[in-house]
């Protein structure tokens, strides 16, 4: 079976935990625990979030006195595609992986006319006191936004177009590599008329860059792995619920918030509806579970009658592996059909 992960930022570095290398590298080695099962199995992709981590960096940037101008948010973006990706990619060897792991620094096409780049909703960064965060934003020229009951610097976040390194992972997937890429959503870059990039301020949700990953290469499922056990109703009060199945038309009439479940629930929408496959958000530590549709929340198209008549993971695997591109003669990939309309 073919799978996308997301994991997410947040499940790398909690709220509240000091950014130290050595915290970090604790929860990757228990992301790369959860995932090994699925990356021996399974034909895998990962793409990770960054946004503590990119926060971090930007803000030791900026307190820089030896610096003329802050590093960019595009090179901070590659920054941790690099670092979170050697950790991964380690940690996955060490678990026993024996297939080949590759971390990809990857760029992502936007559109640079995006409304995104005037409605900053992206967090990044550690939490703060509201009396913390208006002032870091007075002294930096942040936006910042309410995080539940903290505060956190928010930045543009303009829809992915493309992933410009796109046809490399498909071959590296084709190949039996596991490819970690799009951290952090991939380094931001427009495209001029003579088709030349430029990176520009913003982070792409690494949720919707997961979604487009997940259609591209015909994926049967799309996990989001979070720090929440399942999306929750009446989240942050007593009456809590977890919601264990949702469908389109449930998506349809929910709300979400745009900071924090709203991408995550986009981006599985967008996967369904463009393939018909299965999404399911939940805890990293539940991953096999969550695989298996016995915890966390399943996405799908219409609602089945009970969990059980969900289709088995790989019921669909093998009418869809003749869909997907061939080799050819001399085992070069052919391009792969697009299944959905552009």
């Amino acid at each position: 079976m073919r799978i996308v992960v997301a994991l997410g930022g947040n499940a790398l570095l909690r709220r509240g935990e000091k950014p130290d290398a050595a915290v970090q590298l604790v929860h990757v080695r228990a992301a790369a625990a959860a995932l090994a099962p699925l990356a021996a199995q399974h034909e895998l992709i990962i793409c990770h979030g960054n946004g503590p981590q990119v926060g971090m960096l930007s803000l030791e940037s900026e307190s820089d006195q030896a610096l003329s101008r802050p590093y960019p948010l595009d090179a901070l973006v590659a920054q941790t595609q690099g670092m979170i990706g050697y950790w991964l990619a380690q940690c996955l060897r060490n678990e026993g992986v024996a297939k080949p792991v590759l971390g990809l620094v990857t760029q992502t096409l936007v559109d640079p006319g995006d409304p995104a780049f005037a409605e900053p909703t992206k967090f990044v960064g550690p939490v703060y006191s509201r009396q913390r965060a208006h002032q870091l934003a007075e002294l930096h020229g942040w936006a910042i936004a309410a995080d539940g009951e903290r505060w956190r610097r928010v930045v543009a976040s303009p829809e992915p177009q493309r992933i410009v390194e796109q046809d490399s992972i498909t071959h590296l997937l084709h190949h039996g590599t596991v490819v970690i890429c799009g951290g952090g959503g991939g380094a931001p870059v427009t495209a001029d008329s003579e088709g030349r990039m430029s990176g520009v301020e913003a982070v792409v949700d690494k949720d919707s860059v997961a979604a487009l990953l997940a259609i591209t290469v015909q994926a049967e499922v799309l996990l989001v792995l979070t720090d929440v056990p399942a999306v929750m109703a009446h989240f942050g009060t007593p009456q809590a619920t977890a919601l264990r199945h949702l469908d389109l038309d449930d998506l349809a009439a929910l709300q979400f918030p745009a900071g924090s479940m709203g991408p995550k629930i986009a981006a599985c929408r967008q996967f369904v509806e463009a393939t018909g496959g299965r999404a399911a958000i939940g805890q990293l530590s539940d991953t096999c579970a969550l695989l298996a549709g016995t915890t966390g929340t399943t996405i799908t198209r219409r609602t089945p009658r009970a969990l059980s008549d969900l289709p088995p993971p790989d019921e669909h695997a093998a009418a869809r592996d003749s869909q997907r591109t061939a080799e050819s003669r001399d085992g070069a990939l052919q391009p792969l059909k697009e299944p959905w309309p552009k």
